[in-house]
């Protein structure tokens, strides 16, 4: 499965209300760390079936970064039950988000 995008059209849908835990990538397209770190979201969105993998567009999602206070990308914000669980700045290897997040 490959991340969602996520916008605040459907953040309250795919994040807040889900069943599962939910890993949110903040990004933007200029963002030579995010380009690195996209390839690994894809990995986690087709490795870990118990984890939602979304990606949140900054440049097009101010508001939600706003909200998040995301001021330096990307940042990771891990989801449980509704809540921020964990927030992560830079760039993560596969291996460092399942050890942080205990997947």
């Amino acid at each position: 499965m490959k991340p969602l995008e996520i916008t605040k059209e459907n953040f309250e849908a795919e994040v807040i209300k889900s069943s599962v835990p939910v890993l949110v990538d903040f990004w933007a397209a200029w963002c030579g760390p995010c380009k690195m770190q996209g390839p690994v979201m894809d990995e986690l969105a087709a490795e870990y079936d118990t984890i939602k993998v979304g990606k949140v567009n900054v440049d097009e999602q101010q508001q939600l970064a706003m909200k998040y206070g995301v001021s330096s990308i990307p940042t990771l914000i891990f989801f449980k039950n509704g809540e921020v669980a964990e927030t992560l700045v830079g760039l993560r290897s596969k291996e460092q988000l399942a050890q942080d997040l205990k997947l």
